[in-house]
């Protein structure tokens, strides 16, 4: 009987030695395609549209093209600036092994929860206006990234509106509490200098305000011209409507509102930007580089964007040269 038991057991004890085997084999995906070590990144932005979602697409594309092991924990702040310290501290508390701050708000609530996480930022206008680095060629001790605006794009969509819109003044729609749009926005008066170009601006606050806004133009606006702001895009609807309604062209600044409605930018892909900032993170995951090795980059080209149907519900006369210049965007369904 005794030995009959310790058979039993042996057995046992073999059945769950394969099994194990077995389960190894099974999760050697969760480990990563190298095998190697798993990683903890702690993904935030300030809000949910098209061109921040897309930057974090190419951000985790680039990640795991590279094989790495990595769990994100994303963390949108709603558009909502109170949100941005929480999120940040919660990363912290976690102990992730580097941070994507996916806007300004995002890399400036990361930057004050830590000097020691890597802080990796996109969709951001100008880091050292915004005090998160100190130079494009020397950022600081944790941070490094991509931005998203060209130093030529403003230039470039203010030349395009002088040439096609001589003499318009220009409909300026935007959050005076994003630091990005100041930004913006202090270099579009820059580049209107000496054009035959006029200003009108109205500022927001929230979402909710963007469409009275934009309508408290209609009356002395020629051409809509909606930067990179944060809460504008978000509520980019409303000006739309109003632009298709009151038939004035909506000039925008990159293109996933082109596709969304917008008639025309000189912009950048915000996945292609995103997915650069995730080639950083692999070296700085791996060890290869630290963020200070990184200098901050701009975004590698700018090409000008058409949406035909926004053209036409905006009544825009059609110029032969789009035909050459342009790419052209298929509205978004």
């Amino acid at each position: 009987m005794k030995k009959w038991l310790q058979l039993t057991v042996l057995a046992l004890i073999s059945i769950l030695v394969l099994a194990a085997c077995g389960s190894d084999d099974t999760n050697d995906n969760s480990e990563g395609n190298d095998g190697g070590e798993k990683y903890v990144v702690g993904a935030s932005q300030i809000v949910e549209h098209p061109s921040l979602d897309n930057a974090y697409e190419g951000f985790k594309a680039a990640i795991e093209e590279a094989g790495l092991n990595v769990d994100f924990k994303f963390e949108s702040a709603q558009n909502d600036q109170n949100n941005v310290k929480p999120i940040s501290d919660g990363f912290v508390a976690d102990g992730v092994d580097l941070i994507f701050a996916n806007s300004t708000p995002s890399a400036l609530g990361a930057l004050e929860a830590t000097d020691e996480i890597p802080i990796l930022f996109t969709s951001v206008t100008d880091a050292v206006d915004a005090k998160l680095v100190e130079s494009m060629d020397q950022p600081g001790e944790n941070i490094t990234g991509v931005l998203d605006l060209h130093p030529d794009a403003i230039n470039e969509t203010v030349n395009f509106i002088e040439t096609y819109f001589e003499g318009a003044t220009v409909g300026l729609v935007y959050n005076a509490g994003e630091p990005n749009s100041v930004s913006q926005i202090e270099a579009v008066k820059e580049a209107t200098e000496g054009t035959s170009l006029s200003l009108k601006e109205a500022t927001v606050a929230n979402g909710a305000e963007v469409q009275q806004a934009t309508q408290s133009l209609v009356s002395d606006v020629d051409v809509f011209y909606i930067i990179t702001d944060n809460t504008v895009v978000e509520a980019l609807d409303s000006v739309i409507a109003v632009a298709n309604d009151q038939d004035i062209p909506l000039v925008v600044g990159e293109p996933d509102s082109v596709a969304k409605g917008g008639f025309a930018t000189f912009g950048i892909d915000y996945y292609t930007i995103g997915y650069r900032t995730g080639e950083m993170a692999v070296e700085i995951l791996t060890g290869e580089k630290t963020t200070s090795d990184i200098p901050v980059e701009y975004p590698p080209s700018i090409q000008l964007f058409i949406n035909k149907d926004a053209a036409e519900a905006q009544n825009v006369e059609w110029n032969a040269d789009w035909d050459d210049d342009a790419q052209f965007i298929e509205p978004a369904e």
